[in-house]
């Protein structure tokens, strides 16, 4: 497979042609449009992606080692498809929305200012993962792993600490209150 590495790729529109199978290393994806392409057996290593469109892309056996994604779209993905080996990715500023991360290790993963509606995180470890002004409605928490995670500026989040370990996480005013969501209580005042 042949190895590339340090290049810049803009503007370019791989959901007609999908990129050429290779391993990506060190290398820059600006503005280019993966929508619905397939990236299978794709290897990213040290790259970034930014203000692409990456949605219902095709992930399965891609791998992802120090990646970052900025201003991306990244609709209705799934990235348990991808290699967990070395997997390494975070996300600032992107939409998720629909996206599934069923029982993947994300230990460490930062969401930045990200939106994550209806994401899937049943039975994932997110612990010591940051989700700072990040926009969690009717993201799914089920078996997850949230130790240590940071919800201090995340919104509009519904868990059940029954059903998640939650132990030192951080959480914040008015928020918190979407920990109570499942019992159903009133709250007033």
């Amino acid at each position: 497979m042949d190895c590339i590495e340090e290049k810049r790729f803009s503007q370019q529109d791989y959901s007609i042609n999908d990129l050429s199978l290779a391993n990506y290393e060190y290398c820059s994806f600006i503005s280019c449009n993966f929508s619905s392409s397939n990236l299978r057996d794709i290897k990213f290593l040290h790259c970034e992606f930014i203000d692409c469109n990456l949605s219902n892309a095709s992930l399965t056996d891609t791998m992802f080692q120090e990646v970052a994604f900025k201003d991306c779209k990244l609709l209705g993905l799934r990235f348990e498809d991808c290699k967990d080996l070395g997997l390494k990715i975070t996300f600032n500023n992107c939409m998720l929305d629909h996206t599934s991360f069923f029982k993947m290790r994300l230990m460490h993963t930062q969401f930045i200012g990200c939106q994550l509606l209806e994401v899937d995180f049943t039975e994932s470890d997110l612990s010591k993962a940051s989700f700072e002004a990040s926009d969690l409605r009717r993201a799914v928490f089920e078996q997850t792993n949230l130790e240590a995670a940071d919800f201090s500026s995340a919104k509009n989040y519904s868990i059940d600490p029954s059903r998640n370990r939650m132990k030192k996480a951080k959480f914040s005013l008015p928020e918190v209150i979407g920990l109570l969501d499942q019992l159903g209580v009133e709250i007033v005042g």
